[in-house]
């Protein structure tokens, strides 16, 4: 003999449920400030221990700065400094290690777009687009921990210069807002190859353009060397340059050589300028990628 089980049919209550089917909490509209910043909190912390289980990924930030330091120390600085430079290659360190500063954010910022052209070819992004979260959550949290690892490549290169001589002569306190002035601008610059990493179809792309932004900025700027040696249309490109503005003030708070008002200040314009611009395009780029 065989039952039958009868089943009860659904409950208003019950239909009205399944007909509204749950939405993930994309609009960031609708998200709090504190459900942000715990979310962006979040990301910020599986990005560090991302780090943690692959340390190579440190790699650029700490050898770079000694790399750099101890070429153009060693191999270009008695040329510039001492062969016909009109200085020593002692002279040269004091110049070249606060210059390196802003060079050493650019650097770093470049590995974003790469970082994440690739985080999309793998799925990783779609991941993240899927969950109940603030859309800018997640490059927010990408830039946080980008700033930190260029802080830590600032962090090798000065004490790689204190060794071959560097010595700011008990400015303290302008060190300490050289190294700020310096983050804020480098986390402006992320923006701008975050986009480039959401335009470009491929990694290698994305190297690719972001070396053709950097080679001119970098060694078209005071970086490296005194500009007033270079070519006049030369000289007026480096005046614009804000690489040229970044590496002024931090020679000014750290050695207290030139004006610091003026560069200082056009390093704050550039930063904020860039972010306001390439920030949101990064963002609704991000949103709308497929």
């Amino acid at each position: 003999m065989s039952t039958t089980t009868v089943k009860a049919p659904p409950s208003p209550t019950d239909s009205g449920r399944s007909a509204a089917p749950v939405k993930p909490g994309t609009d960031e509209g609708r998200i709090g400030i504190r459900a942000n910043l715990r979310h962006i909190g979040a990301l910020v912390r599986r990005n560090a221990l991302q780090i943690k289980q692959d340390p190579e990924s440190m790699m650029d930030a700490l050898l770079m700065p000694i790399i750099f330091t101890l070429l153009f120390v060693f191999v270009f600085g008695g040329a510039i400094g001492g062969g016909g430079g009109g200085g020593s290659r002692e002279q040269y360190v004091q110049y070249l290690i606060p210059g390196m500063m802003g060079m050493m954010g650019m650097s770093i910022a470049m590995a974003v777009g790469t970082g994440i052209n690739e985080d999309f070819r793998k799925g990783v992004m779609d991941r993240f687009r899927s969950m109940p979260i603030a859309r800018s959550s997640v490059l927010i949290a990408k830039s946080v921990v980008e700033v930190g690892r260029m802080l830590v490549a600032v962090i090798v290169l000065l004490t790689v210069g204190f060794l071959v001589g560097f010595d700011i002569h008990g400015h303290w306190l302008g060190m300490l807002g050289a190294i700020g002035l310096t983050a804020l601008f480098g986390a402006s610059l992320l923006w701008i190859f975050i986009l480039l990493g959401l335009t470009m179809r491929t990694a290698q792309a994305v190297q690719g353009v972001s070396f053709l932004v950097l080679m001119p900025m970098q060694f078209g700027s005071s970086v490296f060397v005194p500009t007033g040696t270079m070519p006049g249309w030369l000289e007026a490109f480096t005046k614009v340059n804000p690489l040229t503005h970044v590496a002024d003030s931090a020679r000014g708070l750290m050695l207290g050589q030139g004006a610091v008002a003026s560069p200082v200040m056009w390093t704050v314009v550039w930063a904020v300028g860039l972010t306001l611009v390439t920030a949101p395009l990064a963002i609704s780029k991000f949103r709308k990628k497929t």
